[in-house]
């Protein structure tokens, strides 16, 4: 039968698509197609396919979470990601998750059906055309600012919506202690106001949350 290979996507036309390519190709089989992560995950269990090519956006959450789940009971399995937003952060995730291969949409169908031949052969070995180039980027990606002890406490103060006085009775510290305290934030973050600064602290994960209406 060759390879077989089940195709993971939210939009009918890209699934019959790919279906197409695939059928062109000697040796290549499309079993199954799902439009979820939970029809996904159960055709994958019941057809047992040589390879998933799955999206990486789906409406009950992500591919990720197909290969994941593939991963949790299967080593041999090859899983393809698909994405229209194929950034760096997207692919460590992907490798991350366990994915065999990582291909942009933008890509010929061509392309998908290589890198699902490579899965099939080498499942636990990631092939990403822009991973090198992620790496490079982030080993030269400058160091996430640092907060001292007292500075990371001032900053959860500010994210609960408390103003400089409040924060050094919090504190029990001086007002102008306090405000150097957040001067010294807003430096380190490269902000100019609280709001700023709190976006910025939780887009680097120094911050679980924020007051929304403090921004």
């Amino acid at each position: 039968m060759g390879t077989t290979v089940l195709l993971v996507d939210d939009h009918e036309l890209i699934r019959q698509g790919l279906a197409r390519a695939f059928e062109r190709e000697d040796g290549m089989t499309v079993v199954g197609q799902a439009g979820s992560v939970a029809e996904g995950v159960s055709l994958w269990r019941s057809l047992e396919p040589d390879v998933v090519v799955t999206d990486l956006q789906m409406p009950d959450g992500s591919g990720l979470d197909v290969v994941r789940a593939i991963r949790q009971e299967s080593e041999s399995t090859g899983a393809v990601v698909l994405t229209m937003h194929a950034g760096d952060d997207q692919i460590f995730a992907a490798m991350e998750a366990g994915a065999s291969a990582f291909v942009g949409k933008d890509t010929r169908a061509t392309e998908v059906v290589s890198a699902a031949r490579h899965a099939a052969v080498a499942p636990r070995t990631f092939l990403c055309a822009g991973l090198s180039q992620a790496v490079m980027r982030r080993a030269t990606a400058p160091a996430p600012p640092k907060l001292s002890g007292r500075e990371s406490e001032v900053l959860a103060l500010l994210a609960d919506g408390l103003g400089t006085s409040e924060i050094a009775s919090s504190l029990y510290m001086s007002e102008s202690t306090a405000k150097t305290h957040i001067t010294h934030i807003y430096q380190k973050l490269g902000a100019v106001n609280r709001a700023q600064a709190l976006v910025g602290a939780m887009r680097l994960g120094l911050l679980d949350h924020a007051s929304p209406e403090r921004f």
